[in-house]
């Protein structure tokens, strides 16, 4: 493919070595470690202090129960017992049975209160406390996600320098700095903010935003993110957004955000525990008042009943779903992939097809112009042509017009102005300019059955691997404009890992004329190509995938792919080329610009399907087994209450190994959850 055009000339940069690189680069003694994350210390959480006074009160008072020494010794520890470790979910549980919500942590708090009233005084305090632990450990385990999240944020400094107009600096606090700010990052300091290079030229580390693992190189006109390491030279940067707007921060948002959702998973399991519990209640009575009927003793029976209680409680059921789906959403997130709710997350696991757009997701969005090519008799020169078309553009956020509007500036020829100017997705612009109507767009769009002289152009532009764009005035041809993007480095890899994923090779659905697809379909290996759509023909494609019983996952970036993407069943928008709208509908996006992030995200959310499987079997066994043994036979309480928490742990860390690294580098499966 063609080279992409260089940036145009940025206010304040110079093409010699930067002023304040020679001042400062000889100080530089290479980067700064990354800050350490921020870990929620566990004693910092209510939960874990309770349950730890908890532990050691069970701890004094057990030897001393044991040892046969008088009730005034320990019996006042066992119920410190009680209080300091039940009065928490005895309370939300109370609240909630306000609200008609049957809780399990009251029904836990009960029991062990059921127990102590038979004498049973050191079973139901053994109860409290691994009931507390278990809380505790799911305390400190959904922090340790959080903190995961709000780690993003310690990448970014917390002052900056900023430099003023009269050419002094001062230090101010990160959040301070707004839009239009320099700063200076002086070598081996992190970037305190996205901004744009005014003056210097410097190695960056990047690999805590794109995951690049090499720095790179950045000079006048190159973006810089928050959080990224300046290497040995200086730079002077002009901030492009608020700090509460960066890349970090909106990771951050919008993984929170997402984290406060809940999965349809989730929720049909919610629905079903208020029945269950209700149910699980009855039960008890029933597992109580039975026994009596045939004479048992009463001390047996509610014994028997409260172990019931204890093991047939779906506390492990419960917490099944989400754990492994929060992890999921944080991992991705880390990694530039913002899912916006935890339904996201498990609908990506579910797709069976997948789509893609051409430019700006299977190209890299910034193509360049190489041709110009005014048609005879127009009257036109290569430059005026391409001034028109850059003037009716200029409104335009479509990316092939922002390639005619940058090889305008870059040519540094003056624009006319443009009025009545109007877009069609799929079809093109128009503007009356010097008082002439002017249409930019499609070929096959704007003139469906044009002369020999047009056709031949745009058949020989196309036939290169290049789109064509036609440029009329006042309804006749004036010209035409070619433009070449640069397919992304990663786009073949992606479409074979999306094929194994899927089990079909991605099809390509473009506005874009045939020649051109299918050259750029050809490099990626797709062979599903549908060009020269508008959007409502995106969406018929879609429709008809579904229609057929697929799944489709739809990845686009631009207007004319929004429709598509609220069509799909899960779509994703290429976050630094897309636009507005397309961000706003896609139910994912890809922040860092990273084609091969789609397979990653893809096959992780089928990771946490399959721990989501995982978890419910193992609450399930043990469930039953417990069940079995406490009716069947007879269950010691101890033994019960072991038995149930540790699902309960169990399937709470199982779901957070997504937090791993690993678990986003493991090879992409096939196989669906």
């Amino acid at each position: 493919m063609v080279e992409a055009l260089p940036r145009p000339p940025v206010k304040g940069c110079s093409a010699v070595p930067s002023v304040l690189e020679q001042r400062l680069a000889p100080a530089a003694a290479g980067p700064r470690p990354a800050p350490a994350p921020r870990r929620t210390r566990v004693l910092a959480l209510p939960e874990a202090r309770w349950a730890l006074a908890a532990l050691v009160l069970f701890l004094t008072a057990l030897p001393l129960d044991l040892l046969g020494a008088p009730a005034w010794s320990w019996a006042p520890l066992y119920a410190a017992v009680y209080v300091t470790g039940g009065w928490e979910p005895g309370r939300e549980g109370l609240k909630a049975l306000g609200d008609r919500v049957l809780d399990v942590d009251l029904l836990m708090v009960v029991a062990a209160l059921g127990a102590a009233a038979i004498g049973q005084t050191l079973d139901g305090a053994l109860l409290i406390v691994i009931f507390a632990t278990s809380g505790a450990l799911e305390a400190v385990a959904t922090a340790r996600t959080a903190d995961s999240v709000r780690g993003l944020l310690d990448l970014a400094p917390s002052t900056a320098t900023r430099l003023l107009p009269d050419g002094g600096e001062e230090t101010v606090p990160a959040e301070a700095l707004k839009a239009g700010d320099t700063i200076l990052v002086r070598p081996g300091e992190r970037v305190a903010a996205d901004g744009q290079v005014l003056d210097g030229a410097s190695e960056v580390d990047q690999a805590t935003i794109t995951g690049e693992p090499l720095p790179v190189a950045r000079q006048c006109g190159d973006e810089v993110f928050a959080g990224t390491v300046n290497g040995t030279g200086a730079l002077r940067v002009r901030v492009e957004r608020d700090p509460s707007d960066s890349v970090i921060a909106r990771i951050v948002k919008m993984v929170e955000e997402a984290s406060g959702t809940k999965a349809p998973t989730q929720l049909f399991i919610e629905k079903v525990e208020q029945r269950y519990s209700i149910g699980m209640v009855i039960a008890t009575l029933a597992v109580f008042a039975v026994p009596l009927a045939f004479g048992s003793d009463l001390r047996p029976a509610l014994l028997r009943a409260m172990t019931f209680m204890i093991v047939a409680s779906p506390c492990a059921v419960v917490l099944s779903t989400m754990p492994p789906l929060l992890s999921a959403i944080a991992n991705a997130g880390r990694h530039g992939v913002l899912a916006k709710s935890a339904v996201v997350m498990e609908r990506l696991g579910q797709v069976d097809a997948a789509v893609l757009d051409k430019t700006g997701t299977l190209t890299e969005g910034t193509p360049r112009v190489t041709d110009a090519r005014p048609l005879p008799g127009a009257g036109l020169t290569d430059d005026t042509l391409l001034a028109l078309a850059a003037a009716a553009e200029h409104a335009s956020e479509h990316p092939l017009a922002r390639a005619v509007v940058d090889a305008a500036r870059v040519r540094r020829l003056p624009l006319p102005r443009a009025l009545d100017f109007a877009s069609v997705p799929g079809q093109g612009v128009s503007a009356t300019i010097g008082g002439h109507a002017v249409r930019v767009g499609s070929p096959a769009r704007l003139l469906p059955e044009p002369g020999a002289g047009v056709r031949d152009l745009v058949e020989e532009l196309e036939g290169a691997g290049r789109t064509a764009v036609l440029v009329l005035r006042d309804g006749l041809p004036a010209g035409v404009i070619g433009i070449a993007d640069r397919l992304r480095p990663d786009a073949a890899a992606t479409v074979t890992a999306l094929t194994e994923l899927t089990g079909r090779t991605p099809a390509l659905l473009t506005g874009d004329n045939e020649r051109a697809a299918r050259h750029l379909a050809d490099q990626v290996g797709i062979t599903d190509v549908r060009a020269g759509l508008l959007p409502q023909d995106k969406v018929a494609a879609v429709r008809e995938w579904e229609a057929e019983g697929r799944r489709v996952l739809v990845v686009g970036d631009g207007v004319n792919d929004a429709p598509a993407l609220a069509a799909a069943h899960t779509g994703i928008a290429m976050g630094k080329a897309g636009s507005d709208l397309a961000l706003e509908t896609a139910d994912a996006v890809v922040v860092r610009d990273e084609l091969a992030t789609i397979p990653k995200v893809v096959a992780l959310s089928r990771a946490a399907r399959r721990l989501v499987v995982q978890n419910l079997v193992i609450a399930s066994v043990f469930i039953t087994a417990l069940v079995a043994w406490d009716l069947l036979a007879s269950l010691p309480l101890p033994l019960g209450v072991a038995g149930h928490e540790g699902s309960t742990v169990i399937v709470g860390l199982n779901g957070l190994r997504l937090l791993r690294e690993t678990a986003w580098n493991n090879p992409v499966r096939g196989d669906a959850a």
